[in-house]
């Protein structure tokens, strides 16, 4: 059965014995030094909850309502790249988890398997995350793909303008296109499992584009960041999107302002789980910065940081309308594969379900800012 995990830094010890020390850093590490990525966390473990006593919370419900769906959870699957290298077959866990459990997964342009097939496998629960390439054509024919494929919302991830450096990456030699060279073979080869089942499923690639391997040819490259995107780039895109449009990677008031005067239907209060710029402010220090400037009626997506189901009640009191997890997924499901997904999620519930009672709400929708405890 295996040993009994309770939370997710369980499962991230339990990543780490897992995987290659090369796979476990491109998914653990972050920018820099990493300072932002544990400020996230620690900023987040800062905010104080107000419990209540006498409320009846017995009839609890999770279900919440964001840009036109009723979700079965107020939170759901963040878009990450290549989720089939840490665990062979994740695109299509993570599509089987948003059927069944009723929350949407972001699924990357550098997603692992063709953006069909995971928005047929989740039934719908899928939002489609673009990266906007060197290419005008190629960037719109991705939309165009996720518009025929049945994707009702859009996000625009802005907050690549470069590729910045991350050292783990560097130091180990991890690159998309992933391959397995020689001097890993110690490494892989004290990771069979993760080895062999690798090379009988395949390595990895990203499915939604061709990965441009030098300048002299065309595709999509990785390295050169996404510098040439602006807000034309933005107002084209709205025109063109019919669906959602949500705008990810905003820290800043006055962007947040700006995206919705381009009539974005949700801003993506994130600094990219702090793999983007090392010097950033924890994204939820922003967060109900950008929530006052925006007025209640906007509507407000948050991740970096978030671990439990205390954070997720953290963030929605701060000022988001919907949160999403990253990593903490991808640790359960390198560790046990399918199964540890599920656990985890299950274990994600019972934790926010539990949180709601403590703070005498009965629904996501209750939990706002008088939540928080007052330092007085």
């Amino acid at each position: 059965m295996g040993k009994k995990l309770f939370c997710a830094e369980d499962r991230r010890r339990q990543a780490v014995r897992s995987m290659p020390r090369l796979v476990y850093d491109a998914l653990d590490g972050a920018a820099g030094r990493e300072t932002s990525s544990q400020e996230n966390m620690s900023a987040l473990q800062a905010i104080k909850l107000q419990s209540r006593v006498l409320v009846n919370v017995a009839e609890r419900s999770l279900k919440t309502s964001f840009l036109g769906r009723r979700w079965h959870l107020p939170f759901g699957v963040a878009p990450m790249g290549m989720c089939d290298l840490f665990w062979p077959g994740a695109d299509r866990a993570l599509a089987k988890a948003a059927k069944t459990y009723g929350f949407p997964l972001g699924v990357s342009t550098m997603a692992s398997s063709p953006m069909e097939q995971i928005i047929e496998e989740a039934e719908g629960n899928a939002w489609f995350q673009l990266y906007a390439g060197q290419s005008d054509d190629e960037t719109y024919a991705l939309v165009e793909r996720a518009q025929n494929s049945g994707y009702q919302t859009l996000i625009l991830t802005a907050d690549v303008p470069a590729l910045p450096a991350r050292p783990r990456d560097y130091r180990n030699g991890f690159a998309v296109p992933f391959s397995m060279r020689p001097n890993h073979f110690v490494d892989f080869a004290c990771h069979p499992k993760w080895s062999l089942q690798t090379l009988i499923n395949g390595i990895p690639s990203p499915k939604n584009v061709a990965i441009q391997k030098n300048k002299d040819h065309s595709g999509f490259r990785r390295e050169s960041g996404r510098d040439r995107i602006d807000w034309d780039f933005l107002s084209e895109l709205r025109t063109r999107w019919k669906g959602n449009l949500i705008l990810k990677g905003v820290m800043s008031c006055e962007d947040a302002k700006r995206a919705m005067a381009t009539s974005v239907d949700a801003v993506y209060v994130s600094n990219h789980g702090g793999r983007q710029l090392e010097s950033a402010p924890s994204a939820i220090s922003r967060l109900s910065k950008i929530r006052t400037v925006l007025g209640d009626d906007t509507s407000v997506v948050f991740d970096s940081g978030v671990r439990n189901g205390d954070d997720v009640a953290r963030a929605l009191a701060t000022g988001a309308d919907f949160v999403m997890l990253g990593r903490p997924i991808l640790y359960a499901l390198a560790g046990r594969g399918e199964r540890g997904l599920n656990e985890f999620l299950r274990l994600l519930i019972d934790e926010f379900s539990i949180v709601m009672a403590q703070l005498g709400c009965t629904e996501p929708a209750q939990i706002n800012h008088e939540c928080i405890a007052s330092e007085d």
